[in-house]
């Protein structure tokens, strides 16, 4: 049995607060003078595109990126990643060999909410 630190719990309304969102990836690039940073353009539906700095491009191409249906974090604070402004982050699994993206099983619209 797993067990967690007081610390780590967190209640069902802090979660609920997190918008967690498939988003389709439209657009990805180097980031230029970087080894791991990727910029890429997904849409949320409803005619919103953001524009996502991520520190994957050692284990991604943009070309394999481009198309995918990811898992991302919508209602995060914006922040400025060498000089690009970040307004969001994907999802990915921690594992010892490289992080990976979580997608979505089936097909889903950009901008469903992930619960």
């Amino acid at each position: 049995m797993i067990t967690m630190s007081q610390s780590e719990i967190i209640t069902f309304d802090e979660f609920m607060r997190i918008n967690l969102r498939v988003a389709k990836v439209v657009k990805a690039e180097r980031v230029e003078g970087t080894k791991n940073l990727l910029k890429l353009i997904v849409d949320l539906g409803n005619n919103e595109q953001r524009q996502i700095i991520a520190g994957i491009a050692k284990w991604y191409s943009p070309e394999e990126l481009v198309g995918k249906l990811i898992v991302v974090v919508e209602n995060l604070q914006p922040k400025k990643v060498k000089g690009h402004l970040s307004q969001g982050m994907l999802l990915a699994a921690d594992t010892p060999e490289k992080p990976i993206l979580l997608t979505v099983m089936e097909p889903a619209p950009p901008g469903c909410r992930i619960r």
